[in-house]
């Protein structure tokens, strides 16, 4: 096999050029504008232009793709005291609403992603989820508390239209007549009324709407595949004339970007059936730091530095705080105005009462073929 001759004086001319790291851009329909290596990786990759124009291209659409996650336990566990709840199910890794602030972004670096654009693209489903969850309520030891779905990526993104997962699940919680919290921000919810309805009637079920904001042009900026706010009020409304107690989350509060609507979306969601509200001040751990920084300076750049000072303030002097019962609301006298106001405006519309807790006794396991009766 013959040796091809290698031109050695190109391969100096390209050795002795330093390539441009390029830019990140926003992509329509996407959030985050970059991609960054997750925080496990040993190499972190960047772009860079070789000369050849790449830097004058347009960035390609990003298709979303999904994977399986063979679990073994659907149930996840935590201990967390300012968490009102120690269970919950998570059908889907990865969140295709894309929301730049979202929190549970930093889990997609476990799986060797970014938490960046790979949140938003790159996502997982439990397709054995229903059997997984059966087996667990199945045994003897288990016993049952509410359980939430939704505390990490929503259990109604777009994916749910087709894959019916959380549909699935709540089949499952109905027929053993388990404790249910969820949490979401879609109305594709309404879809299961037939389920939720029933299960509502029998004080088991429980469900937050998260209202981040009534302005539509923010909405698409920073929760670009999500339902408009309208939609939001209206899974609102068909939820609450259905029965089911409906909590609003004004979350997160975003100080100098929707911080002034809190008023607002109170009297939206009041007005449209709910009977609670609950807020969560922008929480920024690991590397949604950088992450939503780049998001501000691409699409509020004129407020950029004056809203990370403010959610300094809010936080001791960093961009975040990990101890428990300061994470979701902060400190500061920032945060208290905000908290402040928040109290105000929930006496003023009524959802300071809340919902009276879930009924947790009326769990029971349906008889399957072949059991025997139980006389008692």
């Amino acid at each position: 096999m013959g040796i091809l001759p290698i031109d050695c004086s190109l391969f100096v001319l390209y050795a002795g050029r330093m390539d441009e790291t390029l830019a990140d851009r926003l992509r329509k329909g996407r959030a985050a504008v970059g991609n960054p290596t997750g925080r496990f990786e040993p190499e972190v990759r960047v772009a860079t232009d070789d000369g050849w124009g790449l830097g004058d291209e347009e960035p390609r659409p990003l298709r979303t793709t999904l994977g399986v996650d063979s679990a073994r336990k659907i149930i996840t566990r935590n201990q967390s005291p300012d968490i009102p709840f120690d269970r919950s199910i998570n059908p889907y890794k990865g969140c295709e609403h894309g929301c730049i602030y979202c929190f549970a972004r930093p889990t997609h670096a476990y799986l060797g992603h970014s938490p960046g654009l790979d949140f938003e693209t790159k996502l997982y489903w439990k397709p054995d989820a229903a059997v997984l969850l059966e087996a667990e309520l199945r045994d003897p030891k288990y016993r049952a508390a509410t359980l939430v779905l939704g505390a990490n990526t929503d259990p109604y993104q777009p994916i749910e239209r087709d894959r019916k997962l959380t549909r699935r699940i709540l089949e499952v919680l109905a027929d053993y007549r388990h404790p249910v919290g969820i949490v979401t921000k879609s109305n594709l919810i309404l879809r299961d009324l037939d389920i939720l309805a029933p299960m509502a009637a029998e004080g088991i079920l429980r469900v937050a709407v998260s209202v981040t904001t009534l302005d539509r042009a923010l909405a698409r900026r920073m929760e670009p595949r999500a339902p408009t706010p309208a939609r939001r009020l209206e899974a609102i409304r068909g939820l609450a004339a259905a029965g089911v107690p409906v909590t609003v989350l004004a979350a997160p509060i975003l100080p100098a970007l929707n911080d002034h609507e809190i008023e607002k979306i109170l009297e939206a969601a009041a007005e449209a059936g709910a009977g609670a509200a609950g807020y969560v001040l922008l929480r920024l751990p690991h590397e949604i730091k950088e992450l939503f920084a780049d998001w501000l300076a691409a699409n509020y750049p004129d407020r950029a530095a004056r809203v990370m000072s403010l959610v300094r303030q809010t936080r001791g002097g960093a961009l975040y705080q990990t101890e428990w019962g300061k994470r979701q609301t902060g400190d500061g006298p920032y945060a208290e105005h905000i908290a402040q106001r928040f109290r105000l405006a929930s006496r003023r519309h009524g959802l300071h009462r809340g919902h009276p807790p879930v009924d947790e006794s009326r769990f029971r396991r349906p008889p399957r073929a072949g059991d025997q009766l139980n006389m008692f």
